[in-house]
């Protein structure tokens, strides 16, 4: 089983990017499973048709020792199986602590071994690398980082953050960054800023996400350019994306 985790700054694009992924591999014929570690709780709603599936943490709270894998775990489109971990009501409890109960619990249903997914993809929110959001690489559960930016700057901090922690973790054995994500947003010189930064953080730019209308089309439809778009180059794009992910895994065996 492959374990991924995908980092970005909110706001970046990151979960579409997570989805359509997710949807890409699935039309490859892997058994994919998303796992939205955000307080949120958005990221698997375009492979959900648009709508907000129950979060783990909602779950514990509403059925306590009476709670299983069917409450928390959701089939979207392609087969992808959706969880979202969730986070507390604004202003009260920690996000981060909520990543944890949220995995703690899906390790105790035995999740993993009863799904039995081959690719599992933690979409992870990278404003701050610390608590539950450093979960998926600090916990042993992914293997493989990858960071989702644009050119912007403060896009590019927080790549750099996540870099920064991640390569302290992968010290002791841990996750690996194994490149940067561009998720353009068309602004002066992108390429060639990013291509800097990542030089700077010491990775490579694993893949090149253009800006499309067609990505905010299928989104107001409820989903990703798989399910809701004909003949959309977008596709193509996520396609190669996953290629380039899976030929990573093959590169090490």
């Amino acid at each position: 089983m492959r374990r991924i985790a995908i980092y970005g700054k909110g706001g970046i694009g990151k979960s579409t990017t997570t989805s359509n992924l997710s949807a890409a591999l699935a039309h490859k014929g892997y058994k994919v499973m998303q796992v939205g570690c955000d307080p949120k709780a958005d990221s698997t709603k375009n492979l959900m048709g648009g709508k907000r599936i129950p979060t783990v943490l909602e779950q514990i709270k509403a059925k306590g020792e009476d709670l299983t894998l069917q409450d928390i775990v959701f089939e979207g489109y392609g087969g992808v199986l959706c969880v979202e971990s969730g986070g507390p009501t604004p202003g009260v409890g920690c996000a981060g602590r909520g990543i944890i109960s949220a995995f703690e619990k899906l390790d105790e249903l035995k999740a993993f071994e009863t799904y039995q997914p081959d690719i599992v993809i933690y979409d992870v929110l990278g404003d701050v690398v610390c608590g539950g959001f450093a979960m998926p690489i600090r916990g042993g559960y992914a293997k493989d980082v990858y960071v989702v930016s644009s050119g912007e700057m403060m896009a590019l901090y927080a790549a750099n953050n996540i870099s920064q922690a991640i390569k302290g973790f992968g010290k002791r054995g841990y996750a690996k960054l194994r490149g940067l994500i561009l998720n353009a947003k068309n602004i002066e010189n992108e390429m060639e800023i990013v291509e800097k930064a990542v030089d700077e953080i010491g990775t490579q730019l694993l893949h090149y996400i253009p800006r499309s209308p067609e990505i905010q089309e299928a989104e107001h439809q409820g989903g990703t350019v798989f399910e809701f778009l004909t003949d959309s180059q977008m596709q193509s794009v996520y396609m190669e994306l996953a290629d380039k992910i899976i030929a990573q895994d093959t590169e090490e065996e």
